[in-house]
């Protein structure tokens, strides 16, 4: 058999197959009938094509014959197609009132050959109850029709050589852009995807340029979130202040409202689901709840000794649970009217040092030790444990309710499987932390990079298929405390600094896009270049560009130089 290909290892019988079958589920079956004829290979092997001339014939005994002479073929699979084949036996003989003929079918035939017991039960089973589901008031034209089917499902259930997987060319297809989109460190976008060259994202289209800094708080930044719709980004700090910042539709971020009644540092939010309402609390301050529209505060949950060090929602926006600081108080479900529906507390609940809800409110994840992470199903109350071996600083779940990102002090962050599969985390590196909190989060297109603070004041970026940064991002003049990634715009990230800003990131080139424009007005004098080469009007005022530009271009009059 013929190869082809570069390397030499595609079988051009295959290939061709492949073709042709692509061709028939486009519909140009002339096409794909004419390739047929000329290549000499057929979409369909020569035992399915007996096969299914056998059941449009309602020949029984050959279908049988026909299964049992496929070489390669599992006694499972073998077993499972001739259930299919009996099954529709069955069915037409019930049509025609042959009730007879159907149990004799079932006493010999069926018994006579070496199918699982579970087959031939679910043949009985199917035998009594086709009048009960009024099989035999099915109009004799629909045989027909109920053979075309059986031909499909045997298509679906037969391996491979004897027929082909469904639309098997589109899956290969997608099966090399999905590998390309893995090999492609910095993937942003599906926009300029195509058949015709390979997938590449460029890092220009990726946020590692400052495009602006927001200076609204008076002091260190301690937690940052952008809202689900992206719209979005609140900033909580030092200063008992949270702010709303609006993402315009140029991507700048201009002050919405300042929120102002805490009287203690604010080091924790959290959006409702649908992004009307604001939550916000700190280590040793009250939760309140917040209208997004207004700027007002709505609620102040629980008494003003009622600590609360972190919050989260449930994705009907009418429910939250926050963590308290204080043993004594462990973890309150609340409705937004402040009224208390569940509380855990006791022995078992310790200080809730960090808390989060999967989106689709599944898991409740807390963090009640230093080194323990607890996963409470929401529904069924079963939970399981994450234990690590340094201290847990904080954590994060993913958009898609998967995965949990984890900070430790031993300067790593781990990845973990919510659903406790996983025997050992993928770990990233690269960041420093060894004192304080810093919280990192997922982003990009898809959430295929993970982003975090650091303490020598810059961010880091991975790409999450590996554990080494493919950017360090520089800007900050202190510790850089928490990051968030626009889950709307993946190619805007904002990072809160002890250095009291916010800094929103963006691709290189959307970085200060005024300062092009208005580079003129903040050039010194000296340095000011005006020129036109067919009028040769020019003015310098530097001797030293104005050799090097006589060099270039020797025909160039110059006036008001100095050596005029």
């Amino acid at each position: 058999m013929e190869n082809i290909g570069f390397s030499g290892r595609i079988k051009r019988n295959e290939f061709v197959r492949i073709i042709v079958q692509c061709l028939y589920s486009l519909g140009y079956c002339d096409s794909a009938a004419c390739l047929e004829s000329e290549a000499c290979v057929s979409c369909k092997s020569r035992d399915f094509e007996l096969l299914e001339t056998h059941i449009l014939n309602g020949n029984l005994d050959n279908c049988i014959a026909s299964l049992e002479n496929i070489n390669g073929l599992s006694e499972e699979s073998r077993s499972s197609a001739l259930c299919l084949v009996f099954e529709q036996f069955l069915l037409e003989c019930r049509k025609y009132g042959n009730t007879f003929l159907d149990l004799e079918l079932l006493r010999k035939k069926v018994l006579a050959l070496n199918m699982r017991i579970e087959e031939i039960h679910k043949l009985a089973y199917e035998l009594l109850s086709f009048g009960d589901f009024g099989f035999d008031c099915v109009d004799y034209c629909a045989v027909d029709e109920l053979r075309q089917k059986l031909i499909s499902r045997l298509e679906k259930l037969l391996p491979p050589p004897i027929t082909l997987p469904e639309r098997r060319l589109e899956s290969l297809l997608e099966l090399a852009i999905c590998g390309q989109i893995d090999r492609c460190t910095y993937h942003s976008s599906t926009e300029n995807m195509s058949l015709y060259r390979d997938h590449h994202c460029n890092r220009d289209q990726f946020p590692t340029e400052t495009i602006q800094i927001l200076n609204g708080h008076r002091d260190e930044v301690w937690f940052i979130q952008f809202s689900n719709n992206g719209e979005f980004l609140a900033s909580a700090s030092k200063d008992h202040t949270a702010i709303i910042w609006k993402v315009e539709d140029d991507d700048r971020l201009t002050l919405k409202h300042k929120l102002c009644s805490h009287k203690n540092p604010i080091s924790f939010l959290s959006w409702s689901p649908d992004d009307t309402m604001l939550l916000t609390c700190g280590n040793l301050e009250v939760l309140k709840l917040w209208d997004v529209e207004t700027g007002s505060c709505k609620h102040t949950f629980g008494d003003n000794i009622f600590i609360s060090s972190s919050c989260a929602w449930f994705p009907d926006s009418r429910r939250l649970v926050c963590g308290s600081s204080d043993p004594k108080k462990g973890i309150y479900m609340w409705d937004c009217e402040g009224n208390e529906i569940k509380a855990w507390r006791g022995v078992r609940m310790p200080k809730v040092l960090d808390l989060a809800m999967t989106p689709d409110g599944g898991n409740l994840v807390t963090l009640l030790s230093y080194k323990e992470i607890r996963i409470l199903n929401t529904s069924t109350n079963a939970e399981h444990v994450i234990s690590e071996d340094r201290a847990i600083t904080s954590l994060t779940v993913s958009g898609d309710s998967m995965y949990l990102l984890v900070n430790l002090n031993s300067q790593e962050i781990h990845l973990w499987d919510i659903a406790g599969t996983w025997t050992e985390p993928l770990k990233y590196k690269g960041h420093k932390q060894n004192e304080y909190v810093i919280r990192s989060c997922f982003g990009g297109y898809e959430s295929m990079f993970i982003a975090s603070g650091s303490e020598d004041n810059q961010i880091y970026i991975w790409n999450r298929r590996s554990s080494i940064p493919i950017e360090i991002l520089s800007g900050h003049s202190k510790m850089v405390n928490c990051v968030s990634w626009n889950p709307k715009r993946p190619q805007m990230l904002a990072s809160a600094s002890d250095d009291k800003t916010i800094r929103v990131w963006g691709p290189s080139n959307r970085a200060f896009p005024n300062r092009k424009r208005n580079q003129h007005r903040h050039m010194k004098l000296k340095e000011k270049l005006f020129w036109s080469f067919d009028s040769a009007k020019m003015n310098l005022i530097d001797s030293t560009k104005l050799s090097i530009l006589r060099l270039l271009h020797p025909h160039l009059t110059v006036y008001g130089s100095r050596d005029q």
